[in-house]
Formats: structure tokens, sequence, C-alpha cells
């Protein structure tokens, strides 16, 4: 099966402000305490480039939070093989140490033989608090997900829990998500979950694929959100609202030729997130709450793109009309995608990390990337 990397890249190949203060909700700009336009030039984290190391190729989808006086980053790495956590270090949100491979894989395991990404940590998740760690019995909350298969994001992946004394050595539950157990818009695998704790409910948010589609429909698969809930950590349960997050429009012209569709007239735009909406990273703010998101549609050539969407409980949210993140100009760092959220606030600026990609897959450079609500 085609993998999630590569179906992004494939479309490519075939094409061949500042944020408002802690206080302030804008009424008459709700956008406003989401946005960070100043983008650092540079990647806080890269890939080695040294044989045997488990981030040796590429390094991705990054979880930022506080933790014993220090800022730390959970973050994939991918050797060739298929996906390990890291963990990384800063005092400054900016310069970033390695610390340890926390999440190896497991050639015992049917789950993590191939794949391991420690994807979310229970944290203070309000938009301007300090984004610290939180325990549950004296230790760290995590959730992980895992594809199958040797390989990036091959397989349908599981979702489960891991808990942790120090960061470095996690113990993982069974998986609590199996996407055989969801409804059809998940049935091919289940993506990077989110944990956030509001008023006593555990959210766990995650985002899933469809089985292929039909050639007609222009192949692939779609991509949307939902969330599972529960209050003792045990036994969760799917939203009957799932997906809460769903598919923008398609635009009638990306249709294939084949397709009546097609040629409709006049043509209909197509949606950032008519593809893909997708990695959700929940915060409140105040009494509201907010999802970052990425978007990628079927406009070629594709581009990854970060989205927002507000709303005024955990489980009810509406798009906004505009991108947080966009990818940026030939030859900088985020090119080709930009996508998958997690910020922090720290000294009365919001930062949004982000796994930023330049140049085409074989020879594309994937690592994280950062921008804030005040210039650097």
């Amino acid at each position: 099966m085609i993998s999630r990397r590569r179906f992004l890249e494939g479309g490519l190949q075939a094409a061949a402000v500042a944020a408002s203060g802690p206080l302030a909700y804008a009424a008459v700009d709700p956008v406003a305490p989401y946005r960070t336009p100043y983008k650092y030039p540079k990647l806080v984290l890269s890939a080695t480039g040294k044989k045997g190391d488990f981030d040796e190729r590429s390094v991705d989808d990054p979880i930022v939070f506080r933790a014993n006086g220090r800022f730390h980053m959970l973050y994939i790495g991918y050797d060739g093989i298929g996906y390990q956590t890291g963990l990384a270090g800063s005092d400054d949100l900016l310069h970033w140490k390695r610390e340890a491979l926390v999440g190896p894989r497991d050639a015992a395991s049917a789950y993590t033989k191939y794949n391991l990404a420690i994807s979310s940590i229970l944290r203070d998740k309000n938009l301007h608090g300090t984004g610290e760690a939180l325990k549950v019995d004296g230790e760290y909350l995590a959730a992980w997900n895992a594809y199958p298969s040797a390989g990036y994001e091959e397989g349908a992946a599981v979702i489960g829990l891991a808990r942790s004394h120090d960061l470095r050595h996690w113990t993982l539950t069974e998986p609590i998500l199996h996407p055989e157990d969801g409804a059809s818009w998940e049935h091919g695998g289940l993506y990077r979950p989110d944990l956030l704790l509001d008023r006593g409910t555990y959210y766990l948010y995650y985002n899933a694929k469809t089985d292929p589609l039909p050639k007609p429909e222009g192949g692939g698969w779609h991509e949307q959100t939902g969330v599972a809930t529960r209050t003792d950590l045990k036994h969760w349960g799917r939203s009957p609202l799932n997906p809460i997050l769903r598919n923008g429009v398609r635009g009638s012209a990306t249709y294939p030729v084949t397709n009546p569709v097609h040629d409709q007239t006049p043509p209909a735009p197509d949606s950032r997130d008519s593809r893909f909406a997708s990695n959700p990273y929940v915060v409140k703010n105040g009494s509201r709450y907010a999802m970052f998101y990425f978007g990628f549609g079927y406009r070629r050539p594709g581009r990854a793109c970060e989205m927002l969407a507000l709303g005024d409980d955990p489980l009810h949210f509406t798009k906004v009309p505009e991108i947080l993140i966009d990818t940026g100009a030939p030859g900088s760092v985020d090119e080709t995608f930009a996508h998958k959220s997690s910020v922090i606030y720290h000294q009365d600026t919001l930062y949004h990390f982000y796994c930023a990609v330049a140049g085409k897959y074989p020879d594309e450079v994937r690592g994280i990337a950062v921008a804030r609500s005040r210039p650097w």
C-alpha cells in the first residue's frame, strides 16, 4: 500500500497581526491570538545524516512541552526502516539538543516491530499557559501510534497510551483504538493522537484515513479528524459526531477527466483541506477551544499547510477562512510542506512548531521548523 508520505509527494511529482495578549480574545478578529507570522528561517532540528542513528534520514512531528524547568520536544525520527521517537531539550525554544531515543521499536511486538511514534503528551493546553507536562498517578501520560509494516507510515496504524516517571523510559499499554472498530472514514488506519484533559474528561483527538478510493475519484484516500473520550483512561468511546473535522469542498476541475464532474461549469475551487484535514492539536483559550490542523487538497502541485478551526466546546469546531502557516518561497525550509502543529506560549509570545519539508522525494529535506507571534 502506498504510504501517506508517498501519497503527498506523488501529487507533487504528478504536477511536475501579531498574536494578542493572554487576557484578550479578539472578538472582531478571532484568529488574532493564534497567528504566528514570523518564521525562523532555519530548521531547529534536522536529521543527523549519520548511519545507524534512529533519526538518520529525517525528523518529523514535534510535540513541545515544559517539564523540570526546561522545554522538551518529543519527535519522530526515520532511519529507512520506520519511525522511532526521540527526546530533545531546550532552554530558549530555538536551540535544541538531542537527549535520548525514548521510543525504540520492539522486534517482539506485533504493533511496534517497525514503528513507534509517541506523538502526544498530556500537558497544560491553555493557549497562554505554561505548557507543563501533567502527571496522572505520579506518572507522565502520553499517547502513541504505530504502523505494522516497515516503511514510512505503512499499514493501518493503531493508537495506545504510555506512562513514564522520567520522560525517557515509557511503558506502553495495549492499543485503545483500532481502525477496524471505527466507521468507514477511519478503516484505513489511525494517525497522530492528541491528548486534552478538560473538566475531568480526557479527550483523545486523532485523524484517520479511508480505505483506498476508486480511480474515478482520484485514488488515494481521504483523511479527517475525530475524537474519543473517557474519564478513567481505560474504556474509550468514539464520539457519535465523528468525524468532527471533515474535508473541505473538492474543486470540480481536480476530478479525473473521466469523471463527469470534471466538466462542470464554472469549475468549483478546491479547498486546501479537500483531501486531508489532519493532525489535530487542540488548545483552550479562556472558555473557547482551538484546533490547529493541516490541510492538503487535490489541486496540483499539492502543498500541505497549517490551518485552524475554533469552537465553543471541545466537540464542535468551525474552520476559519485563512491559512495560519503556508508553504514558503522556493529555497525555503518549508517550500513543499508546512504541517503537524505543536504550540507553546513563552514570554508573551506564541511559538508554533511544525514539520517543514523542502525538495522532492527521495531528495527532500524533512525537519522541525518554528514560527512565532512576534519578530525574531
